[in-house]
């Protein structure tokens, strides 16, 4: 998110001031959705009843693309034009996934991954590439069993990530960190911030898991930046 610039003009102030206001209610909104996810992975689910995922699971921000750049500003790297992604590829984990795309749901709740084999993204956001926070999530665990995500917190900064999308491209992420957060610490604005360069945040579960609940107490995020496309 853009700070409020304090050598505006006193006309302006309100309208800054207003229009600041509502991208900080749209971020906490979409954190909202953060911190309600990842519950439901448990060993007494079925696959039918284990919907969430480590993706935002509440009511979405209005607006759709909700870390859209601010106008006129200029990209600090490559970036490409909007193509919907296709399969995310990890090489460090062994792991391929062709990519969901997860919406929202008629009660404004995040769709998550169907399968647990799946990752998805986040559709009303930019698309990996282009410029701002593209999100990918997926389910660490499915019913007692590792799904997809399950060794998404083993990355380490300088790990490589290509995402494959519509245009024939591939763009080449290269991680810059992981970080686990309890999820009443969620640091939204850092995650859904407005961006001057094509960046990615994959999303799973972390932390402890209740079995009663059926819930991970923290979330795993790991930052990337985009460093190269064919």
């Amino acid at each position: 998110m853009n700070p409020v610039r304090v050598c505006a003009p006193a006309r302006s102030a309100g309208r800054t001031r207003r229009r600041t206001a509502g991208l900080l209610a749209a971020s906490l909104t979409f954190a909202t959705l953060l911190l309600a996810g990842c519950s439901g992975q448990g060993q007494s689910e079925s696959p039918a009843n284990a919907g969430a995922a480590a993706a935002p699971s509440g009511s979405a921000p209005a607006g759709g693309h909700h870390a859209s750049p601010k106008p006129g500003a200029a990209p600090s790297g490559p970036v490409l034009a909007r193509s919907e992604p296709q399969k995310i590829t990890i090489a460090s984990l062994g792991l391929s996934s062709s990519l969901e795309t997860l919406r929202q749901n008629a009660d404004g709740t995040m769709q998550t991954p169907k399968d647990p084999a799946l990752a998805g993204w986040y559709e009303p956001g930019p698309t990996p590439g282009s410029q701002g926070p593209a999100v990918i999530a997926g389910h660490v665990t499915w019913n007692g069993a590792a799904a997809v995500f399950q060794r998404l917190k083993t990355m380490k900064a300088g790990d490589t990530i290509q995402v494959t999308r519509k245009d024939n491209k591939t763009a080449t992420f290269t991680v810059e960190r992981v970080a686990e957060y309890p999820k009443a610490e969620f640091p939204t604005l850092e995650v859904y911030k407005n961006l001057d360069y094509a960046g990615l945040r994959l999303v799973t579960c972390g932390g402890d898991f209740d079995p009663q609940k059926h819930y991970y107490d923290s979330n795993v995020v790991v930052f990337a930046k985009m460093t190269g496309a064919a």
